[in-house]
C-alpha cells in the first residue's frame, strides 16, 4: 500500500469542505488534481470514500470512519512537529548528559542549577556512568554530551573536548593522623600507608597510579571505590589515606578530615566532551554554555587551562 501524508490531507479536506472545489483553493491546487489525488487514495485502499454527484459530494460509511480517524493522526502529527520544532530551536525540550561519578558528585550540580535558572522550561537529565562507559555513550550518540575527569587524554577526531578547569590531587586524612600536621606531602610521604583511592570507574586512577610508581609509593593496600563519598567515609573512619582531586574534597562536611596538597602536584582536567562530526542540538548548545560557564571563575583558583583538544575513547 502507498499512502502519501499529502493524500491524506487532501482527503480530510474534501471531507471537511465537502467539496473538491472548495478543497482545491485550500491547497492552490485544480479541481482536477484534487480529484486525481482522492482518485489515487481510494485505488491504494481499494476503499470507495465519497459518493460523487453533480450537485454534492458525501462520504461513504467507509470514508466517513477513515475520516474520524485520519484527522485525529493528522493532528497528532501536526503537533508532534511543531513541539520538536520548538525543543529544536528554543531553551525547553530534553538534554541527555552523561557524567562519572566524581563529577556527578561535585561539580554536575552546580552546572544543572545554573541550566535550571535560566531555562526554566529545559529538562537536563543526568545518567551516572563509568568513565569509558561515558566516551562510548557520546560516540554512539546516546547523549547530547557528556563530562569526564582524567589526566591524560589520548588525541584523535571522533570526540572534542572542551577543559572547565583543572584540580590537583591531593592526600585525604583523618584530623588525629600524623601526617595531618604536616601542611605539605610529598608523594613519598605515602610510603607505607593503606590507601583508598578512586577506581577506574571514576576515571583519574590511571593518574594516581603513575604518580604512586614514579616516586616509588608503597601502599600496603589499596581500596578502589567508584564514588568520591565512599573514598571520605572510609578514610573518616581511620580505614586508610584518600587521594582525591583537591575539589571533591570541597563536598565533605565533616571537621575530622583535612586535605593536604600532594608534591609534585598531578592535575586532573574536568572537560566536557561531544561528538566532533555533529552539532549539538540548540537547546544541548545552551545547556553546554552553561557547563562550560565555570571555566573563567576556576581558572583564577586552579590554574589556566588548556586549549581544546580532541579525545578518544579509552
Amino acid at each position: 500500500m502507498n499512502v502519501s501524508l499529502h493524500q491524506l490531507k487532501v482527503f480530510v479536506a474534501v471531507a471537511r469542505e465537502r467539496s473538491f472545489t472548495r478543497a482545491a483553493r485550500e491547497f492552490d491546487l485544480t479541481q482536477s488534481a484534487v480529484s486525481r489525488c482522492v482518485r489515487e487514495l481510494e485505488d491504494a485502499l481499494e476503499l470507495k470514500l465519497f459518493d460523487r454527484t453533480t450537485r454534492q459530494v458525501e462520504l461513504t460509511t467507509a470514508g466517513t470512519s477513515l475520516e474520524r480517524r485520519i484527522t485525529r493522526l493528522l493532528d497528532e502529527i501536526d503537533l508532534t512537529l511543531r513541539e520538536e520544532r520548538v525543543a529544536y530551536e528554543g531553551h525547553t525540550g530534553m538534554v541527555v548528559l552523561a557524567s562519572t561519578p566524581v563529577l556527578s558528585s561535585s561539580w554536575v550540580p552546580g552546572g544543572l542549577a545554573r541550566c535550571d535558572a535560566a531555562f526554566p522550561d529545559l529538562n537536563v537529565s543526568v545518567r551516572d556512568q563509568p568513565h569509558a562507559a561515558v566516551l562510548a555513550s557520546i560516540e554512539h550518540g546516546e547523549v547530547d554530551f557528556g563530562v569526564v575527569l582524567d589526566a591524560h587524554v589520548p588525541l584523535t577526531d571522533s570526540l572534542h573536548a572542551q577543559v572547565v578547569f583543572t584540580t590537583a590531587l591531593r592526600a585525604v586524612l583523618p584530623v588525629d593522623h600524623p601526617l595531618a600536621a604536616v601542611p605539605v606531602l610529598r608523594w613519598e610521604a605515602l610510603n607505607d600507608q593503606p590507601l583508598v583511592i578512586l577506581n577506574a570507574e571514576a576515571g583519574g586512577r590511571a593518574a594516581v597510579e603513575r604518580a604512586l610508581s614514579a616516586h616509588g609509593v608503597r601502599s600496603r593496600a589499596v581500596q578502589e571505590l567508584s564514588h568520591p563519598a565512599a573514598v571520605l567515609r572510609m578514610v573518616e573512619l581511620g580505614l586508610g589515606v584518600g587521594v582525591l582531586p583537591g575539589d571533591i574534597h570541597g563536598m565533605s562536611a565533616s571537621a575530622r578530615l583535612v586535605a593536604r596538597p600532594l608534591l609534585p602536584e598531578v592535575k586532573l582536567m574536568a572537560m566536557l566532551v561531544r561528538r566532533r562530526q555533529r552539532s549539538l542540538r540548540p537547546n544541548a548548545a545552551a545547556a553546554w554554555a552553561q557547563f562550560a560557564a565555570t571555566e573563567a571563575a576556576l581558572e583564577m583558583t586552579t590554574g589556566p587551562t588548556r586549549p581544546d583538544l580532541h579525545v578518544a575513547q579509552s
